[in-house]
């Protein structure tokens, strides 16, 4: 039986030189530029974060998602994980690291599923870090639903005409490329008749109509990265299509399952930040006698933050080793579904406690706090709504029950109970005629 809480010592000192690099160099970036993430790098920018980049590909740590083929280290789900975690503490680490979302999504999917062609059209310089990338599934009134998706592609001659509207296609603004996810049969149902489709975001038709911005970013800025498209009768060719034809479902999860994890573990690093926090505070301040450190309550939220980050941690992280297990995340469906679950509730349970001990330093924007509890409403929805998720936990629970329940048909349960019942009045009859 082999079960192991260790890491070789050869990517531990990698990790070491991560978190040391991030805390360092990087960090400093979320003070100085931090609305700039996701925003083409130029001019006093490019000379910080070039360099950083190219230290990042010198220890061999660039885009580890992928394969040495496309320039990574081909990285299973543990390692990756370890290093999510590390590049959780900062907006800017996954850029520096080369796996900012959806770029490392996308970039898998194209890297799965695309032709040469379109390798060498959008994956190279995606991986090289020159351009950024959009998935633009989701739909104004289809959210969670697929069912109800409305963008249709069809085919005419050479090639295909995509119309319709999507919504906060992220990063759209600034990609150069989009993902697009259309219908193409409708009478095959949402999970066989939709399509992907890599479409330039500078082709006629793409027409960006406004950029949203999350609730904490100001309406009278140029803060919105979410956009709303319309795709007025976009016309592309023919080997723009993504995969086959009615493989958008199977495309997206590939991309979506280790993106999840990838999203959790990036959870347990700001959730291991607003504990240092925490904990920082409570040494340095001084209320009512003492330190916070010596107040009970301050105790109790310590303590709960660090059992609840240690088994959240713990899990995902065997979730992440169970899919490099089995290679097929359809086996890992339901525990990918619980990590999701509990990313958002342990996040915002850990912030909380940390801005409240902060006090009014806590909600100010002179902290970090207020972005990471900002996050929490975020990560309940991105890849999936909180409740479908857990509806998928409890399918696939249930589904292992009803497998191995042999013979416990319900009728059984009243007979079951009497026998309960009765073993019950036995037992008090001996004991009264004890006494």
């Amino acid at each position: 039986m082999g079960w192991d809480f260790s890491t070789d010592p050869e990517f531990q000192a990698q990790l070491d030189w991560m978190e040391d690099f991030v805390r360092r160099e990087v960090e400093p970036l979320d003070l100085l530029w931090g609305d700039r993430v996701f925003h083409p790098v130029d001019g006093p920018l490019r000379d910080v974060v070039e360099p950083l980049k190219d230290e990042v590909r010198r220890r061999r740590l660039w885009a580890c998602h992928l394969g040495p083929e496309l320039g990574g280290e081909g990285y299973g789900q543990v390692k990756l994980s370890l290093m999510n975690e590390i590049l959780g503490r900062s907006r800017w680490a996954p850029l520096i690291f080369g796996c900012q979302a959806p770029d490392t999504g996308n970039a898998e999917i194209i890297a799965h599923y695309g032709t040469d062609e379109q390798k060498a059209r959008y994956l190279k310089p995606l991986l090289d870090g020159e351009i950024f990338s959009s998935y633009s599934m989701t739909e104004p009134q289809g959210g969670s639903d697929p069912t109800r998706f409305t963008t249709r592609a069809w085919r005419d001659g050479d090639e295909w005409v995509i119309d319709g509207w999507k919504f906060f296609s992220s990063n759209a603004r600034t990609s150069a490329f989009l993902i697009v996810m259309a219908v193409t049969d409708p009478e095959a149902g949402a999970y066989q008749g939709m399509s992907m489709f890599l479409v330039p975001t500078d082709t006629p038709g793409v027409d960006i109509v406004r950029n949203i911005g999350l609730m904490h970013e100001s309406l009278s800025g140029d803060h919105g990265m979410h956009a709303l498209i319309h795709y007025d009768h976009v016309r592309v060719p023919a080997q723009s299509l993504l995969g086959g034809e009615g493989q958008a479902f199977a495309i997206a999860q590939t991309r979506l399952g280790g993106g999840r994890v990838h999203h959790a573990m990036r959870t347990v690093g700001m959730c291991q930040r607003a504990l240092d926090m925490l904990c920082e505070r409570a040494l340095s301040r001084q209320a009512h006698g003492g330190v916070l450190a010596d107040k009970q309550f301050v105790q109790g939220y310590i303590a709960d933050s660090y059992a609840q980050l240690v088994q959240f941690r713990l899990f995902v992280l065997y979730v992440a080793w169970q899919i490099d297990r089995y290679n097929d995340y359809r086996k890992v469906r339901r525990d990918i579904a619980a990590v999701k679950v509990l990313t958002p509730q342990v996040l915002h349970d850990i912030v909380q406690r940390s801005i409240q001990v902060h006090g009014a330093l806590g909600v100010s924007n002179e902290m970090p706090l207020g972005h990471f509890w900002m996050t929490v409403p975020v990560m309940a929805l991105v890849d999936g709504p909180t409740e479908v998720h857990k509806v998928t936990v409890a399918r696939q629970v249930l589904r292992d029950y009803e497998a191995a329940s042999g013979d416990w048909p319900t009728e059984h349960l009243p007979t079951r109970i009497d026998e309960a019942r009765q073993r019950f009045a036995d037992y008090l009859e001996h004991e009264v005629s004890n006494l």
